[in-house]
């Protein structure tokens, strides 16, 4: 008698570690069309920068996820919908979105970066008067680009996207450009053949990505942060980091 109540308690005991199981699988919703943080490969599945750091803090935190390629339009309504209880997209942490969800501790520097040929002599701003410089249209570099140069500049050649504008520069079409510095440290890692380099300035807003959950989800939240901080801890981060931009791995915030 007593072996069968054992038996019937292990019974149990390994029912509801199943169930655990299951309710510590997350949706993360993530877009697929911002190379280097996330795209889709020819199999469809999403990869990047972003999609190996949510791995590795669930991987931290002992949670599995189920990815799913979401578009940025509606993005943020998909966490108080239910249907997403995770999103990694690129997201700038402002204090606008933190009236819509809850972020987490930034993971990703993301403001703007100058990015010219290794022999140029540009150090800052203020020494793009005189240089044929790319941005992206309506973009952060845009507006603090225009600041320098005058909005109406016949020095400033505005395209759609980053990769364009890096093509440009890549192809000596302009002597510099401003962008999304994690996409032009991507950029650079793949052109190994061409050297560039990368240029800051104070006038440049310190933003950072973060990663969010619905407001008052504070268990998942506190989950990811705790993750976070594991990867960072352990090198995972600065790993992951180095496999998609370069050595030169940032000291992150805390929020």
């Amino acid at each position: 008698m007593l072996r069968k109540i054992m038996i019937t308690g292990c019974m149990v005991a390994a029912l509801a570690s199943s169930a655990i199981a299951m309710a510590q699988t997350y949706v993360v919703g993530s877009g697929g069309t911002y190379r280097p943080f996330e795209f889709e490969n020819s199999q469809k599945q999403l990869e990047g920068f972003d999609i190996d750091i949510i791995k590795a803090i669930a991987k931290a935190e002992n949670f599995d996820i189920k990815l799913v390629n979401t578009p940025w339009e509606g993005i943020f309504a998909t966490l108080n919908s239910g249907d997403r209880d995770i999103i990694i997209s690129g997201i700038t942490i402002t204090d606008k979105r933190k009236m819509m969800v809850d972020f987490s501790q930034p993971y990703f520097p993301a403001q703007q970066a100058i990015v010219v040929p290794e022999g140029s002599k540009v150090t800052a701003l203020a020494d793009l008067k005189g240089e044929k410089v790319g941005v992206v249209n309506s973009s952060t570099g845009d507006i603090v680009v225009s600041e320098v140069l005058g909005k109406n500049s016949t020095a400033i050649k505005r395209f759609d996207n980053t990769p364009l504008l890096l093509q440009e520069l890549f192809e000596d079409g302009v002597s510099a450009a401003v962008g999304d510095v994690g996409v032009v440290k991507y950029y650079i890692k793949q052109h190994p053949e061409k050297a560039f380099k990368l240029v800051d300035d104070a006038k440049f807003e310190r933003q950072h990505f973060g990663i969010a959950v619905a407001k008052g989800n504070e268990e998942l939240l506190k989950k990811i942060n705790d993750g976070l901080q594991k990867i960072i801890a352990d090198g995972s981060y600065a790993k992951i980091y180095q496999t998609w931009f370069d050595g030169d791995v940032p000291t992150l915030p805390a929020q």
